[in-house]
């Protein structure tokens, strides 16, 4: 599976990831979707996901988001800068409106989708499964 990162910021800050199909593909354990949320990584971006890697990534408290139109990916460049918009009104079903700034100035915009539920929003909210159960227990 190609895939590659766009830093939007670097010495940690948050960054996305971009890959192709069946990303996530023999890399099902915790730790793979642990690394990148501990990098400070906060979507990942693909044509589709592996099935259990895409779980793994939830319970991260990662956005998985997979391109509406899978050509899209071709107009995504390693120098790009990437917006997600309307995060705070994530809900279940509804897209993502994501705006891609080229280093040409440039920009392209594109929708993005999810398969998350209720629950696993709170999740990314809250960081991850883990954060949010601490959430729940404290009040």
């Amino acid at each position: 599976t190609a895939a590659y990162t766009i830093i939007l910021i670097s010495n940690y800050n948050p960054f996305d990831t971009i890959g192709d199909e069946n990303y996530g593909e023999g890399s099902s354990r915790e730790h793979a979707a642990l690394e990148p949320r501990h990098l400070g990584g906060r979507a990942i971006i693909v044509k589709s996901f592996a099935r259990i890697h895409e779980t793994n990534l939830k319970k991260q408290g990662l956005l998985p988001l997979t391109f509406a139109n899978s050509s899209d990916y071709d107009k995504i460049q390693p120098d790009d800068k990437l917006s997600l918009l309307g995060l705070n009104d994530l809900a279940p079903a509804k897209p993502v409106k994501c705006v891609v700034k080229h280093a040409n100035g440039s920009q392209d915009e594109m929708q993005l989708n999810h398969t998350m539920n209720e629950t696993q929003i709170e999740w990314f909210r809250a960081g991850s499964a883990l954060n949010r159960m601490a959430e729940m227990s404290s009040k």
